[in-house]
């Protein structure tokens, strides 16, 4: 997915930095990330659910607060009440772009950051909370026992991660006065509370609460067994899913017509996972898909394989061929499925009167299954229909493959 690096001014004027993921198709709407406590922009869960809600069209900027990350800043100078003027300043700067945000999605303390700062970002018309805390003080339970340094000190070291952070008392004391119950009653958003039972880190408790005290709409789904930092890939994936099913309920996601001249559009492929094979797949500006390869080379198994997707789309032509002509005819065809296998052969083995009789060529096996009181004849005539399907006919001679490679701005 094409990405912008970029920066702008945080609460106390330090810059902060941040990555917006755009679409490589229509641009449908536009989403602000908030990681969680003490994480970055770029952790795995937030990166892997921005680059599938661009792959479905939903711009995403997700950023590092102050002191996290890429931002300037110190962050043991910072508070919960300054996230919230990060999270707008984020706001402003996607309105200067004319990219306001239509929706707010919070990780953990950044869940309860968006809820909290939902008032203040009137374009926003949904909200979105993964594993988020009813309280936000509850984030004071990963360095309960340097509670007493702390406000004895003033400030004290605290391992979070397996990293050192100063956590200074004015923290402590910002986040106790922090409630969410007003802002949820007031929230006047559509709201999604996504949460794993099974999350150590903030109790499933804490989304019933939220729930709970939201007004209508609000939806909640379970994220089945995943961990607080939804570090699998596919229950990031399946989050992401969720989201912009969702958000279509709120937002106005109806893509734009295809361009003028490309009726059926193009169909785009596009990396979702750099680290695997996963890919987008967009045929126009409607139809989307996954490619993938078995576990066993090297893939994940999302999708189907390339050479699965060119089976695939031998059986629908033949299937479609099959019942047009039928249907013309007016001949009792019921149903018609066709199971496409695709091996190697060797040239000779295909009956190839080539030169290269050891040449390994690719071979379709096709089994068609007629449903309906056919005759022989017709039987017969809706086999030999089949041939003449206009993707057999493709695969059959030799295609054409132009090149280019594309500019980059």
């Amino acid at each position: 997915m094409p990405a912008e690096k970029l920066t702008f001014s945080g609460h106390d004027n330090h810059q902060l930095a941040a990555r917006l993921d755009m679409p490589e198709g229509p641009h449908l709407a536009t989403a602000l990330f908030a990681h969680c406590f003490t994480c970055s922009k770029d952790i795995p869960a937030a990166r892997r659910i921005a680059q599938r809600l661009a792959a479905q069209g939903i711009a995403v900027l997700r950023f590092d607060f102050t002191g996290l990350g890429h931002s300037e800043g110190e962050f043991a100078n910072t508070s919960f009440s300054s996230n919230l003027s990060d999270l707008k300043a984020a706001a402003e700067a996607l309105a200067a772009k004319g990219m306001a945000p239509d929706m707010l999605i919070g990780h953990s303390l950044g869940g309860a950051a968006v809820i909290a700062a939902a008032a203040d970002i009137p374009s926003a018309k949904a909200v979105v909370t993964l594993g988020a805390p009813f309280d936000p003080a509850h984030v004071a339970e990963n360095f309960k026992a340097a509670h007493e340094a702390i406000c004895r000190e003033g400030e004290a070291q605290v391992s979070l991660g397996g990293r050192a952070f100063i956590i200074k008392r004015d923290f402590l004391e910002d986040i106790s006065k922090q409630n969410l119950t007003d802002a949820l009653k007031g929230l006047h958003k559509a709201l999604l509370v996504l949460h794993a039972p099974l999350d150590e880190t903030v109790s499933i408790d804490n989304a019933a609460e939220i729930f709970i005290t939201a007004k209508h709409p609000k939806s909640f789904v379970t994220l089945d067994k995943a961990d607080h930092l939804i570090s699998r890939a596919e229950d990031a994936e399946y989050a992401a899913e969720v989201i912009a099913a969702w958000a279509a309920r709120y937002l106005d996601l109806r893509p734009p017509a295809p361009p003028i001249g490309a009726p059926e559009g193009i169909t785009r492929v596009s990396e979702a996972d750099p680290n695997g094979f996963l890919q987008d797949i967009m045929a126009g500006p409607l139809h989307h898909a996954l490619a993938d390869e078995p576990e066993a080379y090297g893939g994940t198994n999302r999708g189907m394989s390339p050479y699965g997707l060119v089976s695939a789309g031998l059986g629908a032509c033949t299937s479609m061929t099959i019942r047009m002509y039928a249907r013309r005819k007016g001949w009792p065809l019921e149903h018609v499925s066709v199971d496409v296998n695709h091996n190697k052969v060797h040239a000779q083995d295909a009956g190839s009167t080539g030169n290269q009789g050891q040449t390994k060529i690719d071979s379709f096996h096709r089994k068609i299954t007629l449903t309906g009181e056919l005759s022989a004849d017709q039987r017969t005539r809706l086999l030999e229909i089949a041939d003449k399907c206009p993707v057999h006919r493709t695969l059959e001679r030799a295609s054409h493959i132009e090149t280019v490679l594309a500019e980059v701005l």
